[in-house]
Order: C-alpha cells, then structure tokens, then sequence
C-alpha cells in the first residue's frame, strides 16, 4: 500500500485523501492536512515512484487510481479524495472507475484532458544535481537555480531528496518513460461520476481552460468551479489559507 501520512480529526467525519502532483510527496501538505484535520481524519499519501512509497514500473491512471482504492478500503469507509494535478488525474480515473470509494471530490488545477507540455526539464535539472557535492538541501537548490529552475520549485523539488542518503526520493526514470502517460488521461473513461465535485484552479493558471468544461461535465455532472485569485497552478502552495477555506467550505456543505 501506498505510504500515508495520518492527520487524525473527529472520527464521525467522512475523512480526506490527499493526492500529490508529480514530483511532490504527502510531506508537501502537511500544514494544510493539519488544519483541515481539525473539522476530520486526513490521509496524505506519497504516490508510486514517489517519496517513500514503492518503486513500480507503471506509472498510469488505473494504476494510481488502484493505489488510491486501496488505502481507502484500508481506511473501511468512503472518504472524500482531494488531488492536485497528476494526483487530480487519478483521483478523477479513481471517481469514474470505483464512484463508491468516493463522498465528495476536489480537483486542483487540472482537467480530464491530455497536455502537450513537457516536465523533462525538471527531471534534467535533478539528474544534473552533484548528490556528491550535497550536504543540506540549499546546496541542491544553488545547482538547481544554475540549472534555470524557478526558486519556488527549487524548494519544492528539494522536499523529495534524502539528503542524507544523497538520493532523490523520486523514481526519476519510471517518471520520463512513463511521462506520455503522465501527461494524458484515459479517454476510455466514459463515467459519469456523479458525486459532489469541486474544480478548484488557480486564476492565473492556465491548465483547466473554457473549452474543457463540456468534457468536464460530461464525466462529472455535478461539477462546480471555483477559482483563487492570484494563484498559478501551485494554487495551495502560492495561496495556502485561501485554498484550504476553499477546500473546507465544500467540504462541509
């Protein structure tokens, strides 16, 4: 099973899985996932290939999804499920594949649609990081900044390395081979999910764009969409406080 982090909260609440983007870790939620523990049970999990979870060969959307399925059969009970990006996408192949699983949905800053963007060169960047040369994490963050990567991802990426192992703690070849996968999103899916849905972006973001919505209330009848000004797609990194009001206010509707 996937590595969670547990945040209890009243235990007659409906509990929260959180699911990262790539690159990232359920360590990246933490403050977040403690103040919306305070209203319920939140599991934040580290997806495959990623933090401390299992290094696997796949890397899809079934198989994320299957992940997520399976800590909420652990967990006994339906959950709502909150996934920002890649983690958004899986959590969408979870609602459409198993809708049972699933109380209440929220989709950060990502759409049911392929992207034609590419995230090489982030994994170019970590691979060229001297692990020799790192003692504390600023140290990978100097040869990322060399590299081009922004400052904020520069902390982000660097959340995910051992430093004391001087390793990343991402399966950074499963990521590019699988990377296709990543980016795109099962068009057999048909649905519909028609549970509560929130889709949640960022205003200055440009990853759920007009034209997605009829596919978006194609699969997910009950959708409603909210934005967050200011924010880019790390809408709950860039704006914390006002994503998780956001986030708690659908939630106890």
């Amino acid at each position: 099973m996937l590595n969670v982090i547990r945040h209890d909260g009243p235990a007659d609440a409906t509990p929260l899985v959180i699911a990262h983007g790539l690159f990232g870790s359920g360590r990246n939620w933490g403050v977040i996932a403690k103040r919306l523990a305070t209203a319920r049970c939140v599991i934040a999990v580290d997806m495959r290939n990623h933090g401390a979870s299992s290094w696997e060969p796949a890397h899809d959307y079934p198989a994320m999804a299957a992940d997520l399925a399976e800590v909420i059969t652990a967990e006994g009970r339906t959950c709502h499920v909150l996934g920002h990006s890649m983690g958004g996408k899986a959590a969408m192949t979870l609602a459409l594949t198993d809708p049972d699983k699933i109380e209440k949905l929220i989709v950060a800053d990502i759409a049911p649609v392929a992207y034609q963007h590419s995230q090489q060169e982030f994994i170019d960047a970590m691979r060229a990081v001297d692990l020799a040369a790192v003692t504390r994490r600023s140290d990978a963050e100097e040869q990322l900044a060399q590299a081009g990567v922004d400052k904020t991802l520069q902390s982000f990426f660097t959340q995910s390395l051992d430093v004391q192992n001087r390793q990343w703690r991402l399966n950074l070849d499963v990521l590019e081979t699988e990377m296709p996968k990543i980016l795109g999103f099962p068009q057999e899916l048909t649905g519909p999910f028609n549970g509560p849905t929130l889709f949640l972006t960022g205003a200055e973001s440009h990853y759920v764009k007009p034209d997605y919505r009829d596919r978006i209330k194609q699969l997910f009848p009950a959708a409603k969409f909210a934005k967050i000004p200011g924010a880019g797609h790390w809408l709950h990194a860039e704006k914390p406080r006002e994503f998780e009001a956001a986030v708690a206010q659908f939630l106890s509707l």
